[in-house]
Parts: C-alpha cells; sequence; structure tokens
C-alpha cells in the first residue's frame, strides 16, 4: 500500500465516513501529521479542480492525470469539470472513480453547467433533464456534491464579453428578474427529489447570472428551504467587496472553490488574501473541502503548486 492510499484509509476511518457522503461532513477529526501548524485548529482539506489544468482548450486534458497530480502533491480531493469528462460511459466511469481510491483522492464535486433562466418551458426543461442525467454521473462516480448554476440571461454575446462587463448583463424584454428566480426554484425543486435519492447535494454556485451576488444565492437557498440544496461560494466571483460579501455565505456553504492567478488571470485578477479568507470559513464554522481553481496564465504543473503553497502558508 502506498502512502497516499494509506493516508487516505487511515482518513477514512478516523472520521467514520465514506465517499458518499457529504463534503461538509467527509474530514477527518485530527490533521494528518503532515499538516501546517495552524494554532490547534484543523486545516482544512484541499481539493484541485481538474479545471485548473484545463481552460476549455482543444484538447482535453484527463481527469486521470489530474488525479495523479493531486496525489504527487499531497492534497486529498479532486473537483471534477463535467465538460472535461473523457465520455460519460459507465465503464470508463468506474475506471475513474476506482483510479482516485487507488490513489488515495476523493472526487469531491461534479461542477457542470446548466441554466435555468429562460423563457422557454422547453429550454428549461432540456435543462432540467441534463442536470438529473448529471446527478446520476456524480453518484456513479461516488461524488457528494453537484455544482449548479442558477443561470444567466443570455444577452451578452459571448462568455468573454459577460467577463469584460463585470459578470453583469440586461435582462431581456418582455421578462423581469422575479421571473428568473421563479423558473430558478421550479427547476431545482424538479431536481431535488433525485438529489435526495441518490445522496448528493445540489451546490449552487456565485457563478454569475442570478446567483451572482449574495442576495440571489441567499434569496434562492432560502425559498427551497431543503438540506439538499447548498452554497458554493467561489473565492473568485465576487469581483467587488469580496470578502463581505463571501462572509454573508459561508455559513451555508458545502463546499469552497479558491480562483488563484499566477501568471495573470484569464479573464481578470483578484488580489485575494486567504488568511482574512480562512478566518472568516473558520467564523463560519465551515468543515469541508476547499479546491483550487487555477485560473491563471502560467502553465498548470506551475500556477497549481504555487497556488498549493499559498493556501496552505495562508491556513498556518
Amino acid at each position: 500500500m502506498n502512502i497516499s492510499r494509506r493516508r487516505f484509509l487511515g482518513s477514512a476511518a478516523s472520521s467514520g465516513v465514506g465517499l458518499l457522503v457529504p463534503a461538509v461532513c467527509a474530514s477527518a477529526s485530527a490533521p494528518p501529521a503532515s499538516s501546517p501548524n495552524t494554532g490547534g485548529q484543523r486545516p482544512f482539506k484541499l481539493g484541485i479542480a481538474t479545471y485548473s489544468y484545463w481552460h476549455f482548450s482543444r484538447k482535453k486534458f484527463p481527469i486521470e492525470t489530474v488525479v495523479n497530480k493531486a496525489a504527487e502533491l499531497g492534497v486529498e480531493g479532486v473537483d471534477v469539470l463535467h465538460r472535461q469528462l473523457e465520455t460519460e460511459d459507465g465503464a470508463y466511469l468506474r475506471k475513474l472513480k476506482r483510479h482516485a481510491f487507488l490513489n488515495g483522492i476523493a472526487l469531491i464535486c461534479l461542477s457542470m453547467h446548466q441554466s435555468f433562466v429562460s423563457s422557454s418551458a422547453e429550454v428549461r426543461e432540456r435543462n432540467v433533464k441534463h442536470t438529473l442525467k448529471c446527478l446520476n454521473i456524480a453518484s456513479q462516480l461516488g461524488i457528494p456534491s453537484m455544482r449548479i448554476n442558477a443561470g444567466t440571461w443570455g444577452t451578452t454575446k459571448n462568455f468573454n464579453v459577460l467577463m469584460k462587463n463585470r459578470g453583469i448583463e440586461p435582462v431581456p424584454p418582455g421578462v423581469t428578474e422575479e421571473d428568473g428566480y421563479r423558473w430558478v426554484s421550479e427547476c431545482i425543486r424538479k431536481c431535488l427529489p433525485r438529489a435526495e435519492e441518490l445522496g448528493v447535494i445540489l451546490a449552487l454556485e456565485n457563478h454569475w447570472g442570478l446567483s451572482g451576488t449574495p442576495e440571489g444565492m441567499l434569496r434562492i437557498f432560502r425559498e427551497i428551504n431543503s438540506p439538499w440544496l447548498q452554497l458554493l461560494p467561489d473565492t473568485g466571483n465576487f469581483l467587488e467587496n469580496p470578502y463581505e460579501k463571501l462572509a454573508t455565505v459561508f455559513p451555508h456553504a458545502c463546499y469552497v472553490q479558491a480562483k488563484t492567478y499566477f501568471g495573470g488571470g484569464e479573464w481578470y485578477s483578484l488580489d485575494l488574501d486567504y488568511k482574512r479568507i480562512f478566518r472568516q470559513l473558520r467564523d463560519a464554522g465551515y468543515k469541508g473541502y476547499v479546491g483550487i481553481e487555477f485560473e491563471g496564465k502560467a502553465p498548470a504543473d506551475e500556477g497549481v503548486p504555487k497556488s498549493i503553497a499559498l493556501l496552505r502558508d495562508a491556513m498556518a
């Protein structure tokens, strides 16, 4: 048994839980011996988003290779980008799940793309079906949480323009934000029974659109009022007053994504104070994973290790 696998099994035994429990509960009661000194406080477990190695370039970066790198770098989890999967075939998913386990890596989140913001009932239903399909994929991989978005209005030409406009876009004529929130709630409610049946938490991210503000995230969260819908704060998606906004949603987080920008960001860079962010997470009682989303222009093999060192130092 190699070291990384032995660490995984020891962590699982001490926590008393397996890979199918919510990430917020999936941490060991005591830090491993190699953990940074946190003054008696248990350090957060780190993950790496597969997106860190593949920013939607033409050739996909193998998820198995990200798992290997996570094991080599000594982090505990991998956040799987759905669009990065080689295939949705069951044999491939089982092979990927086995590969992660044998390397001592927990698959902690499936990050999917969908939008429930559309005046077309047909479009909304298509996105609900896609979400249900991805819930099945998460379950097959043994992943306990799945990133969902509220969705955007689609009035912006493309994502580059949306980022240029700092994530803000106009509401189309003939509809209102109230319509949008109603559509989002209706669609999420359609997905909740399956999420509960499979034991996969729907994790609503501040990924632009109606969930791009703390107020929007909390409105949807409180309206749904289900333990199977929690929040996924991305530290890089609140472009103004990030600490104040993050502190508002951290108490309801089941998973946190941490953006880093070595080499300059693909669309923008934020100079985030992670010591402050980790204090806020502890104050909020957060005990789950923190997954690195490296979004810089530096090579991933340079930026990801630097990101790990940055976060570990911030936890110390």
